[in-house]
């Protein structure tokens, strides 16, 4: 076993956390404390699923946007909708993300079922490369989900010989399922989060398919996660930081592998899943404020003098409130038609009272649902 792994020296199925530097620690402990504010934040059902299909839509996108796929975020979303529609030459990228989001949608579903798989297996690993790519155009020597039996390089990176390949998975699977990844339950979550970035980069070392790598690293790496009971959200956020500074991800692999150093990357790795956290709880955050604004406007309109007007101004806030930005008072009129569609003088009016209760901010001719003033309210800031 020795002379087999002095083949590859960078793979030594080792990591020393000690050599992670104190900043990594804090941030560390910062992402924890950041992943329970997220499960912890009042959503409603609907923000909370809208939430999980915005970042579903970022981490399938992104998982594939690093390997070339030039599909956007956007439509990423359509295609959890349903409603992406390509001509027949582009359907293989639609496959690609659609692939992914169908993983991590049948992950999610098992672990809550508690059906889910504890230890990480070869079979497991061959069967997330089979479903990253399923109907995917692949080379010629390339079979999905089965260890290839071809020599490949990635840029100046020689993988492994196919002959050690069985045996480096069987290795690291082994590595992974050791009680060093799993000591008390306070330490649980911490430990989760280094083993995902390892066994990221594992993958990507041991390099085991002839396609797929990349994905099925970045898919074994929000498993973990996942079952580590990382909110679902944020189990997406790692493959966004990849995507968003892609040179970085590359380089970070690069100097991981010439100085035989995982810290390296997964120092990286770290620093990149606190930024992101920080980038959801901001969303989060946005979300709230429609809660709690919404609530608040409903409160200011309780009364029941003047029923018809009451109704009408409330309406007013809540469609200006779904703008995000300043919009003309005509934009604003015409969706507001049918409540104002004999006279621009009770427009006028209304938009003049709401003024003066400072429920709308104008500036010029342009309004703004004033949701300032329920910022105070919320258990961490916008700019937090």
């Amino acid at each position: 076993m020795t002379d087999f792994l002095d083949k590859y020296p960078w793979i030594s199925f080792n990591i020393n956390t000690r050599k992670l530097s104190w900043k990594s620690w804090l941030q560390l402990g910062k992402c924890i404390a950041k992943c329970n504010q997220i499960k912890q934040a009042p959503l409603t059902p609907e923000a909370r699923r809208r939430l999980h299909r915005i970042y579903l839509a970022k981490g399938a996108h992104a998982t594939t946007a690093i390997e070339g796929n030039t599909l956007t975020e956007q439509d990423a979303e359509k295609i959890i909708e349903g409603r992406l529609e390509l001509p027949k030459f582009k359907e293989y990228l639609k496959n690609e993300v659609q692939n992914i989001i169908d993983a991590c949608n049948d992950i999610g579903h098992k672990i809550s079922q508690g059906r889910f798989e504890q230890k990480i297996t070869v079979s497991q690993i061959c069967e997330y490369n089979k479903i990253v790519l399923r109907d995917v155009p692949c080379a010629e020597e390339v079979e999905p989900g089965t260890i290839r039996q071809h020599q490949v390089s990635v840029g100046n990176y020689r993988a492994p010989d196919p002959v050690d390949l069985a045996k480096l998975l069987e290795r690291f699977c082994q590595w992974m399922n050791e009680p060093g990844f799993k000591d008390d339950k306070e330490s649980d979550v911490l430990l989760s989060i280094i083993k995902a970035i390892i066994a990221h980069l594992y993958i990507a070392w041991i390099h085991p398919f002839g396609d797929g790598n990349g994905r099925t690293a970045r898919l074994l790496e929000f498993a973990i996660l996942l079952n580590a009971g990382l909110p679902s959200p944020a189990t997406h956020l790692l493959s966004n930081h990849y995507n968003n500074t892609r040179a970085l991800y590359y380089n970070h692999l690069s100097k991981a592998t010439k100085k035989r150093d995982a810290i390296l990357f997964v120092s990286y790795a770290i620093e990149g899943f606190l930024d992101q956290l920080n980038e959801q709880l901001k969303e989060i955050s946005n979300q709230l404020v429609n809660v709690y604004w919404r609530n608040f406007i409903y409160d200011q309109f309780r009364t029941e003098s003047h029923k018809k007007v009451m109704r009408r101004r409330r309406e007013l806030v809540l469609v200006l409130s779904e703008q995000g930005d300043f919009v003309e008072a005509n934009f604003l009129k015409a969706l507001m038609s049918e409540h104002y569609e004999d006279t621009v003088t009770t427009f006028s009016r209304d938009l003049k009272a709401l003024v003066e209760q400072k429920l709308i901010i104008q500036e010029h001719s342009k309004f703004s649902a004033n949701k300032q003033l329920v910022l105070q309210w919320l258990p961490f800031s916008a700019s937090q």
